[in-house]
């Protein structure tokens, strides 16, 4: 199915156990990548989606916290000490009106979705080879007004912000960085942010009633993207953010 594009290349995926993190780890794994190391919370989740295919190599991690970080330098040092690819698609989201948000729900956003993603790649660039990429998961939400969703739609601004600084600082490096974001994806994302399962139903068929596509979209279409930013034929591109949202910031 998929061109063997990431021979010989090391690769870390944070959150790689549900979701788009898992799709993109297959992703490069099934394209020939030498080692796909998921990071996550969860070690149950991790070793299910590392049987799927023997490249994947799972550490458990909350990268949020310098010893996580640390762990993870540490797995891609056993491998040879290089990276090719950082992946940060680790994320949370919190549907909570403004009037209920308390310092813990501020920061336990930003914490997953800012601080991790800075915390990470400060430790792991010098292991990132000159030609690496670092691709980032942001959202439509960094650009789309919703109610209760104004801290993680303010984490995922600061997401595209660090996506186009971070491409100028470590342009010279030869260290592109891009992102995308898409609009409202299958994922279990919206169920661990406390939304029920009968409502992320209701949320799924509003947003595809809204969208010009007509429906939401699939892990599977953002890792395709998400591999192929950081893929030869896309060297001439950094500080971009790719929307996959099905039309939906159209209307």
């Amino acid at each position: 199915m998929f061109g063997k594009t990431f021979v010989d290349q090391y690769v870390v995926v944070t959150g790689g156990g549900t979701g788009i993190g898992r799709a993109t780890a297959l992703a490069f794994a099934e394209q020939g990548a030498a080692g796909v190391i998921i990071t996550g919370r969860r070690g149950a989740a991790l070793e299910e989606v590392a049987a799927e295919h023997e490249a994947l190599i799972p550490v458990v991690a909350d990268v949020t916290t310098p010893e996580g970080a640390d762990a993870v330098v540490a797995a891609v040092s056993e491998l040879g000490g290089q990276l090719d690819v950082l992946v940060h698609n680790a994320g949370i989201f919190r549907n909570t009106p403004l009037d209920d948000l308390g310092a813990d729900a501020v920061r336990e956003q930003l914490e997953v979705n800012v601080i991790g993603p800075v915390l990470l790649t400060g430790r792991l660039l010098p292991l990132l080879r000159e030609g690496g990429n670092i691709v980032l998961v942001s959202s439509i939400s960094a650009r789309l007004a919703g109610a209760g969703s104004s801290v993680y739609s303010a984490s995922k601004a600061a997401v595209d912000s660090l996506i186009r600084s971070w491409a100028v600082e470590l342009g010279p490096k030869r260290i592109r960085v891009n992102g995308v974001a898409p609009g409202q994806v299958e994922t279990p994302i919206l169920g661990s942010g406390g939304v029920s399962p009968e409502a992320v139903q209701d949320w799924y068929s509003v947003y595809a009633a809204s969208a010009p596509a007509g429906r939401i979209g699939k892990a599977a279409e953002v890792s395709s993207w998400i591999t192929r930013l950081a893929e030869p034929a896309s060297s001439w591109i950094t500080g971009e953010i790719i929307t996959m949202d099905g039309g939906k910031l159209l209307v």
